[in-house]
């Protein structure tokens, strides 16, 4: 448990209970009426969970659904960030009718995300940003293995590591060419579906979101849902159908590459 007074830090008097485990010790609190969540860090992330309150902020001014911010709160003790709730059901716990009905939004919704306009997002997320993080990562031991793709599960990180470096020219050079606003975590927990209408009510979890490579996102995407999919044919189906809304021809070395790189950057 962080070292933070949620008491202190919650903006009012209002019932909070426990609404997710969060990341990187965060205590996640939604209020008894459910209009607003409160994600408390400890005085050391308080800096990493502005730069969220600003991407939200920022994101909340381009049409794409997503929480609004509330309130901020920091403290001696750690900061607070209130946002408002989206309502819906995350798309990890779709069974596969009600993800395979959800897709064609969730595919609508990326590609709006990514047809911002790139010059009028302050953020970057870029494999310069990346692969310096993925090299302090690997030295400082601190990769998560369950992140890591299977086939890749006891490769000792400094290998998977080589490998990006190899690939590295190649994927920056389609980076500068393609560049959009990436979610940056785009797995299906962080996608909110309307079931009564199996349209996506809005994107979480914005702490990542930068200019990148569209692959990024894709490639979490399409590897998520594969947990989804019942068997390899259903997939193979999900990934052209995906393809063909979008508007891209999948590059499985390109995708390949990025889930290889996102363990590296935790």
């Amino acid at each position: 448990m962080p070292a933070t007074s949620p008491t202190e830090l919650l903006p009012d008097a209002s019932t909070w209970m426990p609404a997710t485990g969060g990341e990187s010790g965060a205590i996640v609190l939604r209020d008894a009426g459910g209009g607003r969540y409160a994600k408390i860090v400890p005085p050391s992330a308080a800096a990493a969970l502005s730069d969220e309150r600003d991407r939200i902020e920022w994101l909340s001014g381009t049409g794409i659904p997503g929480p609004e911010v509330l309130d901020w709160r920091e403290t001696e003790h750690g900061a607070c960030l209130i946002t408002s709730t989206v309502e819906g059901v995350p798309a990890d716990r779709l069974d596969p009718g009600g993800l395979a009905r959800a897709w064609p939004s969730i595919a609508d919704a990326l590609v709006g995300l990514h047809g911002i306009p790139v010059d009028s997002c302050p953020y970057g997320r870029t494999l310069d940003d990346m692969m310096v993080l993925a090299r302090a990562t690997v030295a400082e031991d601190r990769v998560r293995s369950e992140f890591l793709p299977r086939h890749l599960v006891g490769t000792p990180p400094a290998v998977i590591l080589e490998d990006l470096e190899r690939e590295l020219p190649l994927r920056m050079a389609q980076e500068a060419s393609e560049s959009v606003i990436c979610h940056g975590d785009l797995c299906l927990p962080n996608v909110l579906v309307d079931p009564s209408t199996s349209r996506v009510a809005g994107l979480i979890d914005l702490g990542r979101l930068g200019r990148a490579d569209p692959c990024a996102d894709i490639a979490l995407l399409l590897a998520n849902a594969c947990e989804t999919w019942p068997d390899a044919r259903a997939t193979e189906r999900a990934d052209r159908a995906f393809a063909a809304r979008y508007g891209i021809v999948l590059d499985e070395a390109r995708l390949d590459f990025y889930l290889r790189l996102d363990p590296l950057t935790w």
